[in-house]
């Protein structure tokens, strides 16, 4: 009797097992992370006899989790990339609705300065208009700042999210190792002897975690698991925790660069390109794509309207008759570290991009990149300096002793959107007229029968006197032979089959009279000074004009007609090919057009993100979730089965008192 009572107290243990294990699953049904459970029975060493075995009952071998580490890895890669699109969108989304605004956005302004412009050439000699044309400068300069001032609010708050997605790494990293120093205990029996809840908030806290930063996990023979992040530092390994730091940037010091510090305090600073996915993928990944390139561009529209307008001021005379200044003034490009005996400058800003700049010493000679992009030639001119990229670069050869090893960091657009300004006050001094104005020489008619559209091009030269104003003796253009002379200078013609200027000034008033141009260049350079005109009508021998400085006070609009055409010339993104490709108003556009694209392909991969851990976290569920209604049926039974243990016990019971009775 007491192998039968033996056979029901295993049953009886077995089913008691099961009715735990149940409930278990069933109390934990909602709890985030929970793998159910299950008891895995077996049957207990048969007795041997001498007409066969018969068996002893069962008993409990474990208690596992259903849990599959390939549908755990979906989980976790759909997890980690949905979390990097979800940051990145919640930051891109602040530029995008900051540039889709058409009141706030730099169009209006642009347009409006443009159009204080065209004002002013109708009417050169009114000084409201002039007035006019500075209020409507002030007013997009003060877009220009606000616009980088709420850029500048947007990458505080990217860095100080960074600094707080970096603390909560750390946090998990550390439950994790702690965790993984009491699962070893639990399961000092041997890894067959699982601690299954212990596992299954060590999962999650991986989970957690590789929301925050995409891991990879390997469990060692002891139980632990080891927490990767990058290329495969370990985050993570047993019970040792190397925790990571945002650390300033090496080159810029408003900028945090994410370093993996060592047991023993070593930092060392990891690429931006390892460091993806989760949010704190995404946050880096939204500061080097769309952010630096913003702002970047921002300043690129700034850089190039105040250089093109100042340029073209600096050809005109103002009301007063003094050669005109800087209408704008903008910063020199900024180098990051600052070093001493390093200056830079704009030199051509027609080849500037988006991109900042990286110059770095080999040892033997100066190299420099776009920051993520490819090499820019430099070239190093007479003076020691070097040119490159639409920018100069005043430096000693070989570097001075503070040259950073990582290299100079050069952002010559970063900040020209915030310092920006207006340099004129006064509206007198608004260079409206050309200094180089044309008078009958010898000539009866209208002037504009023989030459229109005086134009000066450079005026190295022209203020003989250095009083600020255009004083060059006058210039006698004369006709003769079909060829023009001039008294002092050359005189070239525009070639307009080949585009290049022609020396000699020859010109047909039977086949060049609906107009040539040409150019009258005086001096030496860099102290001289020239200006195009077009010759036209029928012009006979012994006909003369005079070039001479223009008289203060004339109604004289044509520089300002010059500064007017700027709106819609080709001035920037000149490229390789040295041939201006955009407007100011098409590379605003296309800074616009980039950000919304961009956000529109975030969102949309936000979307599939979300489908796409749906679906992974259905089909992990569907083998490790609770089903209630399953573990409903498996209370049912087992509790039959514990009743049958119950019952064989019973009978076995019933049989000994049996026998007992027997000898009575």
């Amino acid at each position: 009797m007491a192998g039968l009572l033996n056979i029901g107290l295993t049953g009886l243990n077995a089913a008691q097992a099961q009715l735990l294990t149940t409930g278990h699953n069933i109390t934990n049904a909602g709890v985030e992370g929970y793998h159910r459970q299950t008891v895995i029975q077996s049957s207990n060493t048969p007795q041997f006899t001498g007409v066969g075995f018969f068996g002893q009952g069962t008993q409990v071998a474990s208690v596992t989790r259903s849990y599959s580490q390939y549908l755990e890895n979906q989980v976790l890669t759909s997890s980690a990339r949905l979390s990097e699109f979800t940051a990145y969108n919640d930051q891109i989304s602040q530029i995008n609705n900051l540039l889709a605004d058409s009141t706030s956005g730099l169009s209006p302004v642009l347009e409006d300065f443009f159009a204080g412009v065209q004002e002013m050439a109708s009417n050169p000699t009114s000084v409201a208009a002039r007035q006019a044309l500075i209020s409507s400068a002030e007013a997009m300069v003060s877009r220009f700042q606000t616009m980088d001032a709420r850029l500048s609010e947007i990458r505080e708050g990217t860095e100080g999210e960074i600094v707080s997605t970096v603390s909560q790494i750390n946090m998990y990293a550390s439950a994790i190792a702690e965790m993984n120093q009491r699962i070893a205990q639990a399961q000092v029996a041997g890894p067959s002897v699982a601690a299954n809840d212990l596992l299954d908030q060590r999962e999650q806290l991986v989970a957690e975690l590789n929301k925050l930063v995409k891991v990879s996990t390997v469990t060692e023979t002891d139980g632990s698991m080891s927490v990767f992040v990058g290329s495969g530092q370990g985050l993570v390994v047993g019970g040792t925790v190397n925790q990571l730091a945002a650390v300033q940037d090496a080159n810029d010091p408003q900028r945090h660069a994410i370093a993996i510090i060592s047991e023993s305090g070593v930092a060392s600073v990891l690429p931006e390109s390892l460091v993806s996915g989760g949010t704190l993928g995404g946050l880096l990944a939204f500061r080097s794509e769309s952010l630096d390139v913003a702002q970047n561009t921002l300043g690129l529209i700034a850089v190039g309207i105040a250089e093109a307008f100042n340029a073209q001021h600096n050809l005109g005379v103002d009301l007063d008759g003094v050669l005109g200044g800087d209408f704008f003034s903008i910063p020199d490009p900024a180098l990051k570290p600052a070093i001493s005996s390093a200056t830079a400058t704009i030199e051509d800003f027609s080849q500037l991009t988006s991109s900042d700049y990286l110059l770095e010493w080999d040892g033997a000679a100066y190299t420099m990149k776009a920051v993520g992009g490819s090499a820019i030639p430099l070239t190093q001119q007479l003076d020691g300096s070097y040119s490159g990229g639409g920018i100069n670069i005043d430096i000693p050869t070989p570097p001075p002793a503070d040259f950073p090893t990582t290299g100079l960091l050069i952002q010559p657009t970063r900040y020209a959107a915030n310092s920006i300004d207006v340099a004129i006050s006064d509206p007198r001094k608004i260079a409206a007229g050309d200094p180089v104005s044309v008078a009958p020489g010898v000539y009866t008619g209208v002037v504009t029968d023989r030459i229109q559209d005086v134009k000066t091009m450079s005026i190295g030269g022209i203020d003989a006197n250095a009083d600020g104003s255009a004083d060059f003796s006058p210039i006698t253009l004369s006709f003769a032979g079909n060829t023009f002379t001039a008294s002092s200078g050359t005189i070239e013609r525009y070639d307009a089959a080949t585009g290049t200027w022609v020396a000699g000034g020859s010109y047909d008033p039977a086949s060049d009279s609906t107009g040539v141009r040409f150019r009258i260049t005086n001096g030496v350079a860099p102290n001289d000074y020239s200006f195009e005109f077009k010759a036209v009508g029928a012009w006979e021998d012994g006909e003369s004009m005079s070039f001479s400085p223009t008289a203060a006070g004339v109604a004289d609009n044509r520089n300002a007609v010059a500064l007017g055409a700027l709106q819609t010339s080709k001035q920037m993104l000149a490229g390789s090919s040295g041939t201006a490709t955009a407007t100011f108003q098409s590379v605003y556009a296309q800074m616009v057009t980039q950000v919304g694209n961009k956000t529109r392909e975030v969102q949309v991969n936000q979307t599939a993100q979300e489908s796409l851990l749906t679906q992974a976290t259905d089909a992990r569920d569907a083998l490790s979730g609770v089903n209630l209604d399953e573990e409903a049926a498996n209370l049912v039974r087992y509790q039959m089965a514990y009743q049958s243990a119950a019952k064989v016990m019973n009978v076995a019971q019933t049989l000994f008192n049996e026998v007992l009775s027997i000898g009575r």
